[in-house]
């Protein structure tokens, strides 16, 4: 199932009593595991504006610690003076002092408590919005790389691990840290000889948090790998559910995700053992030390005339001491998680996009004259070679077609004007300027798109078309709607333009969706227009409703046409043919079926 992991070199430095139940295979995790030192800095980095609340929690948990080491400290009058002193005096008192601290600890400990919960939620919501923002900064090869469960793992379920790290685990080891401080201070205060013997015997309670370490930030990592490709499945598999009822493959679904969420099991379940492992380890070392301590301490309250309440309150705070301790075993495997899930994160947001403003980028003046191709080249890597030397100049105005064989390059044409893409040689210029030297935002905002694929939100009718511009009244999105040809079938949908359509525009047929969004693009009236095989996958009734809204799209509009059905482009003002990412023809459609040539042999392939 490939839940394996390279646990090898820690194998052996566990403890022996361990290793029996050590069955892990060997398969090295893909992602790179980033220094302690460098995580720790950066996630100070996002806690530092959080320092003023975070400095008041610290202070409350000093206080809080304080109080608690108090709980031992009295524990000596109550024992020496109420019972054995039967002083009423202290009777009378030490209740009062006993509900006054346990007042205090009750008040800092909700005071940290909610301050911390406050500067977890904060970070989660700020890093997933930084997330977010930089995941849709990313060009579209990013998005071939990484899928989708992944990226969302990495903005839900790793911020989560990572909060939980930040706001529990790290936080709790500072409270506790001047917890054992304080106690410490104390059974040193009441009894040296015994503290010193307890310094020997208990930093060995926590060589099991120190051994297991590394296997539980190997188990996060592999566990929110799986966890990703659990939601690739199901998203997969939603979206896709036409096609699975069709094939009737909903067995054969459900057998490769169980065999999926089987994967995820077997890496929880090795995590869930060595995490109930570490505990009882713990417990029984500590077991061992405190029966030393009882013996010897026991011994000098017989012996040597030490005091009842002395040795009890030593006990009471060395036994208050070691649950910190022990406490680490149930939060390293919370810190290890937050830890791994910190380098996921990192990870993408260490990703600068390769597509961005430059330095000194100015915003682009209004389209007006002409766009320039001038010797592109580009390719997705080194052995592919996409385009090669393409030279085109398109007037403002004119409607070009671009026609090819699968693969040709046509899409990757259109993907390098808004700079989906970015060119490897050579230059594209928008009224003598370069594409590459102005702004994104710009520049986009001078290019509308229709694509064969229909992109629709899963709001109301009325936002999506006003995606096109959000400023827009009900009136012009109305105008928008009817040029096209999407006012009737709208004022028809139960709520009209208030109506939801659902994922991906569920409730409307392909035609409606594709003018839905064709009204987009003519709403937000850029000048510049891309036509991305707009009507390839619609029947010929949709089709014609569908081409005369997009006659009313390309009006005084420069427009880039790409189109499998020839019918659809014949009207257009230039063709041209793209093969193997060169430009071999170009004209009108008589002037190309002329040449006896590639366009000629395309237009037979449908015709003839």
């Amino acid at each position: 199932m490939g839940s394996g992991l390279s646990l090898t070199p820690d194998l052996q430095s566990l403890p022996s009593c361990c290793r029996p139940y050590l069955h892990i295979t060997t398969e090295q995790s893909h992602l790179h595991i980033m220094p302690n030192k460098e995580i720790l800095r950066r996630l100070y980095e996002i806690i530092k504006p959080y320092r003023p609340l975070l400095g008041i929690a610290m202070v409350c948990m000093i206080l809080h610690s304080a109080f608690t080491t108090a709980q031992a400290w009295i524990l000596k009058p109550v024992i020496d003076d109420m019972f054995i002193e039967k002083d009423m005096n202290m009777l009378k008192l030490l209740p009062f002092a006993i509900f006054f601290i346990f007042l205090m600890i009750s008040m800092f400990n909700y005071c940290y408590t909610f301050l911390l919960e406050k500067i977890g939620q904060s970070i989660i919501q700020n890093l997933r919005v930084r997330l977010f923002e930089h995941i849709h900064k990313q060009p579209l090869s990013f998005f071939h790389e990484h899928s989708t469960g992944t990226l969302i793992s990495r903005v839900i379920s790793d911020v989560t691990l990572m909060q939980i790290s930040v706001s529990n685990a790290l936080v709790n080891i500072t409270k506790d840290f001047f917890l054992v401080l304080f106690l410490l201070i104390f059974v040193f205060y009441q009894n040296w000889e015994l503290a010193l013997i307890t310094f020997i015997l208990l930093p060995t309670a926590a060589l099991p948090i120190v051994k297991f370490s590394k296997l539980f930030r190997q188990f996060s990592t592999r566990t929110q790998e799986e966890t990703a490709k659990v939601s690739d499945r199901l998203y997969e598999t939603i979206t896709g559910n036409r096609i699975v009822k069709a094939f009737s493959k909903e067995k054969y679904e459900v057998d490769r995700f169980q065999d999926q969420v089987n994967a995820l099991f077997a890496i929880v379940l090795k995590d869930a053992k060595y995490r109930s492992m570490q505990h009882p380890l713990m417990h029984t070392i500590g077991g061992v030390a405190f029966s030393v301590i009882v013996w010897v301490g026991g011994k000098e309250v017989i012996y040597d005339g030490a005091s009842p309440g002395t040795f009890f309150a030593f006990l009471v705070a060395l036994i208050a001491a070691y649950e910190p301790v022990k406490n680490l075993s149930r939060i390293n495997p919370l810190i290890q998680q937050g830890m791994a899930a910190a380098t996921r994160i990192f990870s993408i947001l260490d990703i600068e996009p390769e597509i961005r403003d430059k330095d000194g980028a100015v915003p682009l003046q209004p389209f007006t004259t002409r766009i320039d191709f001038k010797n592109v080249n580009f390719s997705y890597d080194k052995d592919t070679q996409v385009l090669s030397d393409v030279n085109l100049s398109v007037p403002s105005g004119q409607a070009l077609a671009i026609v090819g064989h699968s693969g040709g390059g046509k899409t990757t044409i259109t993907n390098l004007i808004p700079r989906f893409l970015d060119i490897k040689k050579g230059s594209i210029t928008i009224d003598g300027t370069d594409i590459r030297d102005v702004t994104l935002s710009s520049l986009r905002s001078q290019i509308a798109m229709v694509t064969q694929q229909t992109i629709l939100f899963n709001d109301t009718v009325q936002n999506n078309i006003a995606y096109g511009d959000l400023n827009a009244s009900i009136e012009e999105i109305r105008k928008a709607a009817k040029a096209a040809y999407a006012l009737d079938f709208i004022d028809n949908l139960p709520n009209g333009f208030d109506t939801i359509i659902g994922e991906g525009g569920a409730r409307l047929s392909g035609g409606e969706r594709q003018r839905v969004s064709i009204a987009r693009a003519i709403l937000k009236n850029a000048p510049i227009l891309i036509l991305d095989e707009a009507t390839s996958a619609l029947d010929t009734e949709s089709e014609r409703e569908v081409q005369k809204a997009l006659e009313n799209l390309m009006k005084n509009k420069t427009t880039f046409v790409i189109a499998h059905r020839l019918s659809t482009i014949k009207n257009c003002d230039r063709i041209i043919v793209i093969k193997e990412g060169k430009i071999v023809e170009q004209g009108t459609h008589d002037e190309l079926l002329s040449l006896n040539g590639e366009y000629e042999v395309l237009y037979n392939m449908q015709y003839k």
